[in-house]
């Protein structure tokens, strides 16, 4: 289990992470332990469940607009905002 002190820490591991080096554990102190699970997953697969459920498909739109209004993080933006005290 790897102790991740930063956001960088943390984007370290993910970016550590492949589809044979799948899942993760981390510590984060202040907040406690997380296991991280990747996924590989083609691209059709998104389309086969927005196509299954209907409900999907409008949350992911509400989303699209929702970051091209600026009301949204990217995940690069999130991790950026972080900062030291958020991870004691």
């Amino acid at each position: 289990m790897v102790t991740v002190f930063s956001p960088k820490d943390l984007l370290d591991q993910f970016e550590s992470m492949s589809k044979e080096n799948s899942v993760r554990q981390v510590f984060i102190p202040g907040k406690g332990k997380f296991t991280i699970r990747f996924e590989d997953e083609d691209q059709n697969s998104i389309a086969a469940d927005v196509q299954a459920n209907p409900n999907l498909e409008r949350m992911m739109n509400e989303g699209l607009e929702a970051y091209k209004s600026g009301k949204s993080y990217t995940t690069d933006e999130l991790l950026k905002s972080l900062s030291i005290k958020d991870f004691s």
